[in-house]
Formats: C-alpha cells, structure tokens, sequence
C-alpha cells in the first residue's frame, strides 16, 4: 500500500514508525500526480490552506484550529490532531466524513479512531491548550516555577507530560494560535501574556 506523506522531517519519521507493511511517499502536494498511491496525509501546519479537490483518495491534513467548513474542504477530507506526540497515539481524533477508505487506511496504520465535531481544537488539543494557558498564568502570578508545575501535574494527574513540557513538544505558536481561534466564540481562552511573549519570540 502506498501513501503518500507531505510533512517536515520529524513528522515523517514519526508517521512512518506506525506501519512498516505501508510504502510511506515522502513528497508534496505538486508532485503528487508523480506518485501512484491509496491516501495522502498532509502533516504540514498549512495543510488546512491547500486545495484537495483534485485529488480523488482519501485524504487526512493536520488541521488543530482551524475547520473543514472554513474552507469547504471536500468529502473525502478529514482533519487530524498532527501536532507532536499525537500521531503515536493508539486512537485518532477525526473530524469529517469517515468513507470505507479512510478506515483501511486506519487500519493499515494500526489506529482506532473516534469521530469528534468539525470544531477548532478538535477534542484533547482544546483541553490541553486550556491546561498549558493556565500553567502559564500560575506562572506569571508567580505561583510556582515552570518545573514544579510540571512536576505537580505529573504526579497529580498522572500526565505523561507537564503543561511546559508538552508546550515544548507542541510549540508555543502552536497552541497560541488555537487559543487565538477558540478565544474568538469564548473569553475563557484568552491567552496568558506570557505565552503570547514566548510564542512571538521563537
């Protein structure tokens, strides 16, 4: 089976760990007629920005804030967490019209899925976004240190990850502009100041 995968290097190397029974096609979205294959994932931080309509298999982008609606995406495109750390998971977020298709390429990849809204965050990214926001005003009210909140929500919560740890595998411009978005429809996402600073910075 051939897929084709459009994304930056880290992302592709954890894409390909999930399947070693798929031909994985490391390319982009214009060399795609190149190509013979059966799904496209697209991994890229843009990938809510292209046009699929040309493409007639099933395909999944990496798209965390921003919605199929928004852009009138086609039927046979569905969105996916694709941030760091979240690929690996054994089961999916996807929002989008599920086709047969899509589940065997599911299937191949070894992944459960659960069908969620066609909403900015999907389900788990909003959540966390809140959780790493908070974090972040705890910290700029000087409640404790980066560290020893991390440490704190491990062991209290039994996270893989605390909020700054996993703000480093996601990246700050990741999760300020899904706060961006979410903040537009509900204040309680306003994003910390701090936050905002980091995320300008890097």
């Amino acid at each position: 089976m051939n897929i084709a995968v459009i994304a930056n290097k880290t992302s592709y190397n954890e894409i390909i760990s999930l399947s070693h029974e798929v031909n994985w096609i490391h390319t982009g979205l214009s060399e795609l007629n190149q190509h013979e294959f059966l799904a496209v994932l697209n991994l890229n931080e843009n990938a809510f920005e292209e046009d699929y309509s040309g493409i007639g298999r099933p395909v999944f982008i990496n798209s965390v804030a921003h919605t199929l609606i928004e852009k009138n995406m086609p039927q046979h495109v569905v969105r996916i967490n694709g941030w760091n750390g979240f690929l690996e998971r054994d089961t999916w977020e996807i929002a989008g019209t599920i086709s047969n298709d899509h589940e065997t390429i599911l299937k191949f990849l070894n992944k459960k899925y659960i069908t969620v809204a066609d909403e900015p965050g999907l389900v788990a990214a909003r959540i966390l976004a809140m959780i790493i926001n908070e974090a972040y005003f705890a910290k700029q009210d000087m409640v404790s240190t980066e560290i020893s909140i991390d440490i704190a929500m491990k062991l209290g919560t039994n996270y893989p990850f605390g909020p700054f740890e996993w703000k480093d595998k996601i990246g700050a411009n990741n999760i300020l502009t899904l706060l961006n978005k979410l903040q537009q429809s509900d204040t309680r996402y306003c994003p910390s100041a701090l936050l905002i600073e980091e995320a300008n910075r890097s």
